[in-house]
Parts: structure tokens; C-alpha cells; sequence
């Protein structure tokens, strides 16, 4: 049913992994989609900057320096989003409209979501530090958030966050629906379909943080972001099956090489 890539050349020592067990690039230069995409996830980058202005004091300085621990992991994260991105149309290289559609969203929710993101991360940092308080136009020192804002701020911040994988998934769907055209192996629609697998697991996280932040007391609304510490655990769950469910589908695709050859 599925066409499969023949063996090249083999390699001298032979440790190289077979073609068609790894996952076939369909791109490999870069489309007008992932350089549009880039200056948006680079624009986005630029928001995070902790502050555009050249401190004048040491005190602003050390204020500055408050902020890099956030904008690091507000990096990491747009990082990952990006690496998603990029990898998915490395594999895939589809251009349709239902692509380039959910792309649009996607780049919509990365840049509406970017301040939601960077808020939630100084905000964690500096009540981590002792600074509880920022200062308005006149001096007034004023909390970072009322302990009654928190849910809303989780539900902000999980419906992000689910949106985010939710666009992902359904662009996995689109590339299975497309499975024949782009000639996926066997390999390859296992790793799609896994790939559905794990951002349908974030997604879920989000949407769980959210709830359970509409849930919980007003003041125990913040407490939805522990949510979060699921995501190793389910994504190390996740990829040990995914992983040896592969290596077993290798193992048989080297076995019908063997008797064919």
C-alpha cells in the first residue's frame, strides 16, 4: 500500500540507521511560510526583551537583571514552539490552505499570547524573590496581582497554552489526511500519529489548567499552574511507548528487508 525508500549504499561500519527507518524530509529549503513564520516568532522574541533602554543606575541595572531569569524561560518555551514548527514542516512541506490557515492561527496566538506569558513568568520570579510590589506612574507601590485575579490570570494562561497544541494536532491531522499524497512508510504514519499523541496530551494540560482554575476558590485559583508538573510525567510516559513501539516496528521492517534481500 505504502511506496518505501530501497537501502542505499549501506555503510562501511554498518552502525548507520537504515533510510527508511527514519522520518523522510519533504523540505529542505526554506518556504515563504516559515520565513514569514520566523520574523513573527523573532518579533515575538523581541517583546520578551527585558528592557529596550540602556539602564542609567546600578539599581536599575540589578532590576534588569531580575527580569533575565523570566525572559530565559519564556525563550525556551517560544523555542519550543519553534523546533515544533520547524520539524513539522521538514517532514511534511505542505503549503495547502488548510496548512497555511492553522499556520496564521497559530502565529496569531503565539504573538497575542506573548505578554500573557512573560507577565505570568516575572510575576512567579519576583514573588520568588521577595519582590511583591511594582511601582505605578506616581511612586505607589502596588501588588503584581490580587490573590482574587490569579484564576483568571491560569484560565488566560491555560487557554493559551492549549490553543497553541490544539493548532498543532490539527496540523498533524491535516498531514495524515494527506498520508497517500506525501507517501508516508508505515514508520512514518506511526510517528505522525504519535506526534497527534503527545501535543493532544499538552493540549489537555491547558485545557485542565484552566478548568481546574475556574473550579478552585478564588484564592486558590493560582494553584491551577501545578498543573503543569504533569507534563514530564505524561511526556515521559508518552515517549517510552512511543519508543519502544518503534523500535519493535524497526525490528520487523529490518527483518522483511533481510527476506526480500
Amino acid at each position: 500500500m505504502f511506496k518505501r525508500l530501497r537501502l542505499q549504499a549501506s555503510s562501511k561500519s554498518g552502525a548507520k540507521k537504515r533510510p527508511e527507518m527514519e522520518f523522510r524530509r519533504r523540505s529542505h529549503d526554506i518556504s515563504r511560510i516559515e520565513a514569514f513564520s520566523d520574523v513573527v516568532f523573532g518579533f515575538s522574541l523581541t517583546l520578551l526583551v527585558v528592557s529596550l533602554e540602556v539602564p542609567h543606575t546600578f539599581h536599575e541595572l540589578l532590576a534588569d537583571m531580575r527580569g533575565f531569569v523570566p525572559f530565559a524561560v519564556c525563550f525556551g518555551l517560544l523555542a519550543q514552539v519553534w523546533w515544533l514548527h520547524h520539524t513539522f514542516f521538514r517532514r511534511y512541506g505542505l503549503d495547502d490552505t488548510t496548512t497555511v490557515v492553522l499556520n496564521f492561527v497559530l502565529l496569531f496566538v503565539v504573538l497575542f499570547y506573548t505578554y500573557p506569558l512573560k507577565f505570568v513568568f516575572v510575576g512567579l520570579f519576583n514573588q520568588i524573590t521577595g519582590h511583591t510590589f511594582s511601582y505605578d506612574a506616581a511612586g505607589k507601590p502596588m501588588p503584581w496581582i490580587e490573590p482574587q485575579q490569579a484564576p483568571i490570570l491560569m484560565i488566560i494562561y491555560g487557554l493559551g497554552y492549549a490553543a497553541v497544541f490544539l493548532i498543532f494536532v490539527l496540523l498533524y491531522r491535516n498531514a495524515l489526511r494527506k498520508r497517500y499524497e506525501l507517501e508516508l512508510t508505515p514508520l512514518e504514519l506511526f510517528d505522525t500519529r504519535t506526534s497527534i499523541w503527545e501535543n493532544g496530551f499538552q493540549f489537555g494540560i491547558g485545557i485542565l489548567c484552566a478548568a481546574v482554575a475556574a473550579i478552585l476558590p478564588a484564592r486558590m485559583g493560582g494553584m491551577a499552574g501545578f498543573i503543569f508538573f504533569l507534563i514530564p510525567v505524561g511526556m515521559g510516559v508518552i515517549g517510552s511507548r512511543r519508543g519502544a513501539t518503534r523500535r519493535k516496528m524497526e525490528a520487523e521492517a529490518a527483518r522483511r528487508d533481510q527476506i526480500e534481500d
